[in-house]
């Protein structure tokens, strides 16, 4: 079986362990208190590209790389933050609310950012060093992969986890004793997709790893962080900003590399998208990490002292 078909079945099967921790009024709560909610739409729209912007002006990076690196920032969240926001304890369903939203948003926004990007940074910020046969006119909504996008947000993740949902209802019992199994095989099959996006790429990302590198880290930490800080000073909580963060910081990468070749054939606008799913991964596993231990810090204190730290810790 092929790699572009055995990529999405293991996605929808981590989707699924996913669905199997999640029940409706999880995703009822996200919406009766929607601060990190839109909060997480404002960070994904605007402060996302922003910060690629300031990324590229700060790096000096060349304008093929830094105009991929822009493209990349417009495309919406992946769908693999549902499932590092699951191991990290944070609010699954408010992650993939947002992916859901930021993925159907970007039907209308990402044509207009890529535009904009190819129009006015391209000559204006960077130079003339780039041109896209046509320029900001080549993207248009009916030439993106609409059909893929909303398939993807559908096949891959809305339905596994609708599958996960159910058959935590209808079988808890069933439910209860395969999870953990389920849970295991999710991650060992995560860790597949990231070794086999190495693979498939590695020739681009190790010939441009140090050049692009930093600048991909970089923004991956700073909109992660700034995502945390702003959730948490809206007033939600630590699981909502863990949420929050990973659908920041994991972009759709998949969508950057099919714009870049497909639609403006230039290849060499998709080495940033192809380094970023990369790199992106050491942002979302420190967050995992740092998550998982704060939680497991507030579960060790004794029952005074735990709550004593809650009127100073906010914790995922």
């Amino acid at each position: 079986m092929r790699i572009d078909l055995l990529l999405p079945a293991a996605l929808a099967f981590i989707m699924f362990s996913v669905g199997l921790a999640l029940r409706a009024e999880d995703f009822h709560r996200v919406f009766r208190t929607p601060r990190a909610l839109l909060v997480g739409l404002c960070g994904q729209l605007v402060m996302v590209p922003l910060a690629a912007l300031a990324v590229v002006l700060v790096f000096e990076l060349p304008p093929v790389l830094g105009l991929g690196l822009m493209i990349l920032a417009a495309c919406p969240g992946g769908a693999s933050s549902g499932f590092l926001t699951h191991v990290a304890r944070g609010n699954a369903a408010l992650s993939l609310t947002l992916t859901v939203i930021s993925s159907l948003a970007a039907l209308a926004t990402f044509p207009l950012l890529v535009k904009l990007v190819l129009g006015w940074l391209g000559e204006g910020a960077f130079g003339s060093g780039v041109s896209a046969e046509g320029g900001a006119d080549v993207i248009h909504l009916t030439e993106l992969p609409v059909g893929r996008l909303i398939g993807s947000v559908l096949v891959v993740t809305t339905l596994p986890i609708l599958a996960g949902m159910a058959m935590r209802h209808k079988a808890p019992g069933f439910t209860a004793r395969t999870e953990p199994l389920i849970g295991r095989l999710a991650t060992l099959f995560f860790a597949a997709i990231v070794v086999a996006t190495f693979v498939s790429h590695q020739h681009t990302i190790l010939a441009n790893l140090l050049s692009i590198g930093p600048a991909t880290m970089a923004l991956n930490f700073a909109v992660m962080g700034a995502a945390y800080a702003l959730v948490m000073l809206a007033g939600a909580g630590g699981r909502d900003a863990v949420a929050v963060a990973m659908e920041c910081g994991l972009q759709n990468a998949g969508l950057a590399i099919f714009v870049a070749i497909v639609l403006l054939r230039q290849p060499e606008l998709a080495v940033a998208a192809v380094v970023y799913a990369l790199t992106m991964n050491f942002g979302a596993l420190g967050l995992v990490f740092i998550a998982r231990w704060q939680v497991a810090r507030t579960a060790g204190l004794g029952p005074s002292r735990r709550a004593d730290s809650t009127a100073s810790v906010k914790l995922p």
